[in-house]
């Protein structure tokens, strides 16, 4: 996991920035920091540690901790969103299950403590879970829609569910304890996964 802060915010702090590249310093910073304690347990001074500025700078951008911690799962939300309803030009991966463990890797990878964020601590936090849970609703929906002609109706809400958790917290995991070298088998070994336990769902009786 990352410690803070970065060498790029401790040097960002000794020079003016334009206004948009000191706030996205600042949602990086924040984002390490938040990404250890979750909300309630990190204070505005240790996400201006962070970022490697004083908490005046911080509240010149963003008026509350809430308002920043907001900001963040926005622009976590919204770049897993775009994965979820498949970017321009990105090939689906083979499978058929709508959406498959490269991509969340690939997403998770490029951010993640954002990723730790979302799925370990906003989903288990009363002012901030509805944006897991909506994003969860999206990807659900992409895979029922994948696999609605293979299931009966009874277990289809149930497998996109099971699929889609799988999915996340083998992630999460391989994130904390997996190989970067072994990305390629990870994601092999996770697809088939999932499509082993459609497979199983799927068979009548």
């Amino acid at each position: 996991m990352s410690t803070f802060p970065s060498k790029t915010a401790q040097k960002s702090a000794t020079r003016h920035l334009p206004r948009e590249e000191r706030r996205e310093t600042i949602l990086e910073g924040a984002t390490r920091a938040f990404a250890q304690s979750g909300f309630a347990a990190t204070s505005m001074e240790e996400v201006a540690a962070a970022a490697g500025i004083t908490p005046l700078i911080v509240y010149r951008h963003f008026a509350s901790k809430e308002e920043l911690y907001r900001a963040i799962l926005e622009r976590v939300a919204e770049r897993l969103g775009r994965l979820i309803e498949g970017e321009p030009g990105r090939a689906r991966e083979r499978g058929g299950l709508g959406i498959g463990a490269q991509a969340v890797l690939e997403a998770a990878r490029l951010d993640p403590d954002g990723f730790r964020l979302l799925w370990r601590h906003a989903a288990r936090e009363p002012l901030f879970e509805s944006y897991a849970s909506e994003l969860r609703k999206r990807a659900v929906a992409a895979i029922e829609r994948a696999v609605a002609k293979r299931f009966p109706d009874a277990a289809l809400p149930w497998a996109a569910h099971a699929v889609i958790g799988y999915l996340i917290e083998s992630v999460l995991v391989w994130l904390e304890f997996g190989d970067p070298a072994r990305d390629a088998r990870f994601v092999r070994a996770t697809n088939a996964a999932m499509k082993a336990g459609v497979r199983a769902w799927s068979e009548p009786g």
